[in-house]
Formats: structure tokens, sequence, C-alpha cells
């Protein structure tokens, strides 16, 4: 990973490969001009003041996303300068947008792969914007390497697509408090994140559930989490009905993973349940051509949940989180659950299975009940659950849904202060009426129209009485199949990790309601 380093440094005096610096769009009343961004003073005097007219005559405009390369001038140690675009000058007086900081960062990390070292000059107005420059460089430097070449990433450097490997933040001032904690508090997010992205991006022949569920616990005893593993066994004693239904066509067997992080300073308990599913076929419900080759990706709530709990640890949060793991493999074979199976899940009710491949549902739901026993003051679910989802927001945005309005907008209100672009949705309660079954108690399925929300309300159903609880459905944001932008990388993105340790960041703060 790349290492960060805060730095006062004066730039032309700084051995580095490029230097970063931010342009933005001029106001209204300069329409078409370019505004070089604080952090980039020495460059625009060594330019006699017209660097913004040098760029612009490259073509630069500021638009967010953009990068223009130049060479350094005469006199500073780093032969390139790399302008990236902001996006819309700030008013007057006011700090760039955070997240408008952390993408251009992403972005400029992305572009300078292969290189040693890179000095950031971007506008680094507070601790905030350390943080988010910090997370964009780390986010966006991000690669997986793990099965091209002999996997140790010498294929990539080779390529010369190796990340790259310093990072330094100029006027970061190393030895402000707040500035340290900002770039500290970036590294374990962002550490926790990329290895959710990893886990993602993993090929489901190497990450069944039985390995996800090695993977945290060996992360649970470096960080001291305490972890419990279910496997066939103790599910079927436990009369997990749902996680067991989903995984029996599968020769691995589902698991579900409890991961307890505890402070002795906690007031607040919150539980996060992901969704598991480490390949999904659609079981007997099989999915046509051209859909199954990302369903790698379908284990991505629980990804998030994880790398959640472990960084709320690493970060010594004063709240309690459990998250909750449940893992399986949805496979079609002789022993595999039909359409037309009934279900008795761990909370005792019965589910009609009419559409195998609505199976993140039933092992969310077994998990919801598991985690209501504990009566946490909130419950939040991640899930790749609908396509109905993508439909109404499209590849980036994440629905959210919850049995209490005040909480669903402190979720979305979190989603925004990270930068996961996140909506509200509603849980009409007309459309229950269409998962009536005259053989169980519930179907999971209902009207197709509305599928999306459909969905959260079957999970409601298992959420325990007098509990708060929201669902997150990240099918559109969790993988990226088309070519990286900002921070994010084509494949396995990490979804809603940011929007987790936020929440848990409020609860120990004492602000999460």
């Amino acid at each position: 990973m790349t290492a960060l380093t805060l730095s006062t440094a004066a730039v032309p005096g700084l051995r580095a490969d490029a230097i970063v610096i931010g342009v933005a769009k001029g106001a209204a009343s300069r329409s078409g001009s370019l505004v070089v961004a604080p952090g980039a003073e020495d460059l625009d005097k060594a330019y006699d003041g017209r660097l913004a007219g040098v760029l612009e005559t490259l073509g630069a405009s500021g638009a967010e996303g953009e990068v223009t390369k130049l060479p350094a001038p005469a006199g500073f140690k780093a032969p390139l300068v790399v302008a990236v675009g902001l996006g819309d000058r700030p008013e007057k007086d006011a700090a760039y947008d955070t997240e408008a900081l952390r993408a251009a960062a992403g972005v400029a990390a992305r572009a300078l792969a292969g290189s040693k070292k890179a000095a950031f000059a971007l506008p680094l107005a507070d601790a905030d914007a350390v943080g988010a420059v910090a997370e964009g460089v780390l986010l966006g430097a991000y690669s997986f390497d793990a099965y091209k070449g002999n996997g140790n990433g010498s294929e990539a450097r080779k390529n010369g697509k190796a990340p790259l490997a310093e990072a330094a933040l100029l006027g970061g001032k190393p030895r402000d408090k707040a500035y340290k904690a900002a770039v500290e508090r970036a590294v374990a997010v962002s550490e926790e994140l990329n290895r959710a992205r990893d886990l993602i991006n993993t090929p489901p022949n190497d990450l069944n559930p039985e390995a996800f569920a090695a993977i945290a616990q060996a992360a649970a005893k470096e960080h001291g989490i305490k972890v419990q593993v279910l496997d066939e066994k103790a599910l079927a004693k436990g009369g997990y009905g749902g996680i067991l239904g989903v995984g029996a066509g599968s020769a691995s067997g589902p698991r579900l993973v409890k991961l307890s992080y505890t402070s002795s300073k906690a007031k607040r308990h919150l539980a996060f349940v992901g969704k598991g599913i480490t390949y999904d076929s659609g079981g007997i419900s099989l999915k046509p051509a051209g859909h199954n080759e990302t369903m790698k990706c379908d284990m991505s709530g629980a990804a998030a949940v994880f790398a959640a709990v472990v960084a709320a640890a690493r970060l010594g949060l004063e709240v309690n989180v459990t998250g909750w793991l449940a893992l399986a493999e949805n496979m079609p074979s002789g022993s595999a659950t039909r359409p037309g199976d009934v279900l008795r899940m761990y909370s005792g009710k019965t589910v009609e299975v009419l559409n195998t491949d609505a199976e993140g549902r039933l092992v969310l739901a077994d998990a919801l009940w598991a985690a209501s026993q504990e009566k946490p003051d909130a419950i939040v679910d991640v899930a790749t659950l609908t396509g109905a989802m993508m439909l109404a927001l499209g590849n980036r945005t994440f629905g959210i849904m919850a049995n209490d309005d005040a909480f669903r907008s402190a979720v979305h209100e979190a989603a925004e202060q990270v930068g996961e672009p996140a909506w509200p949705m509603p849980l009409p309660d007309h459309l229950r009426k269409g998962m009536d079954s005259a053989t169980a108690d519930i179907a999971n399925m209902g009207e197709r129209m509305g599928g999306g929300l459909v969905a959260g309300l079957f999970l409601r159903e298992f959420v325990g009485e007098g509990i708060t609880w929201a669902h997150l459905d990240i099918a559109g944001p969790a993988f990226n199949e088309g070519g990286p932008f900002g921070y994010t990388p084509k494949g396995g993105t990490g979804s809603a990790v940011r929007t987790l340790v936020r929440l848990a960041e409020l609860a120990s703060d004492g602000e999460l309601g």
C-alpha cells in the first residue's frame, strides 16, 4: 500500500517523480477561466503567474477527473507536474469540497502508477481536507494483481503499473495532532476497505464460505476481535434454515460468522449484517447467460461489514460493534433447494421459496434475527440484493430503507459525509401483501414492480420488535464493470464500508440518535 507522509517541505526542492496540484473552473463572472488551487503558489510563481494560462493552452478546464501533465519549470527537483481537476471553484473564503479533493487525489494516484514518489500540493485547509486527500491517494492507488504473473506484483511492476509507492502531502503540518489523526484514520479505513476490495475480486474457486470465515478469524485474532463461526452442523442444530437452504446445493458448506468488537467505554451497540454469497449461480432458478461472470461480487455486503468492524477496532472507537457475515454459495445440484420448497427460518417463521435466485434475503433473514437477539441499539444490513435497485438508482448509488425515518435520514447523512452516493427509499406497506403465501408464513418473492422495496419489506419481517434497522442495497455500486473513476477502481469497490465506519464513529461520539 502507498506510504503516506505529511510534509512542510518547499515544493521546488522536493525530490519526487511528480508534483500534483489542483485546478478548478473559474467563477461564473470569469466563464471559461481556469483557477490554480491553493498549494501550487511556488509553481505559479515559477511561471510568472501564468500557470493557469499554460494549462488552459494544454486543454485543461478544471473539470473533475481531468488530468493534465506538463514538465516542471527549471529549478524544481521533480520533473513533472500533474494538474487534476477539482470542479467548480468554491465561493470566496470557502474551502474546497472534501469529496472533490478525495476524487482528485485518487485520479492522480492512478495516473502516477509506476512512480516511486509523488508530492501532493493540493489545498489542505484543515484536517478534514488532509484526511480526504489521504483517503483518495490510498484508495486511488489500489490494484488487484494477485492472479497476474507469479502473484507478487512483479507483472504490474514490469508493465509500469505498480501502485504509487509513496505520497507526500504538502502543507500537512506533521506535528499537528488533528492532521496526524486524520492520516491515521485514513490509513485504517482505506486499508480495510482495500481488504474488502481484495475479497470481492478474489475468484470464487479460492473464496468459498469456509475460506472467507478463515480470513475473518485471522483478522479478528490480529485486532483483538472476538469471533464465532457456525459451520453446517452448528447451523443445523441452531435451526438456521435460511442459510442452510441457500447453501444446500453447494459442495462448500455455509457459515455464519460473528465478529464482536467491544469497548470498555461503549454506551451504544451497533450490529452490522452482511450478505455473503461467495458465488451466486441463481441455484435451480439459474441465471441466464451473461449474468454469471461477476457473481463473485455477491459477497460484497459481508466484505463491507467485515472491513467496518476491523476498522472500528483499529480506530479504537468507543462503541460496541457486532458484525454478522452470512456466508453461502448458491449452486444448483440434486441437493439444492427447489422453487416451491418451504424453509423454516431461525426466527421460526416459514418461507416458501418461489425463486432460488432471491437467496440473499434468506441468508440475511437468519442473520438479522440472530443479531436481534442481542438487542442492539440499531442494526444495519448491507447487501447486493436486487437488480431492481440498480434500475432505480443506477450503478453508483445505493438505496437506504429503514423502519425508522429519522434513522434512515441519519444513515443517508453519514453516507453523504464520507462521499458515498446513496438515496433514501420507502417501504410501502401495500407491497407486503404480494408476499402472502398459501403454504407458508411468507414467500421470498412479491410484486415484480418495486422489487427492491419488496426485498426490504421481506427483511423487515426478521428484525426484532422495537429494534431500529436500516437496509443498504448496494447492488449497483458494489462492483464497477466500467472504467475506473475518481478513487474507484474497476472491479470490487468496497461500497458502504465508509458509511458503516462513519455510523460507528457517530455512535462512539454520542451523535447517532
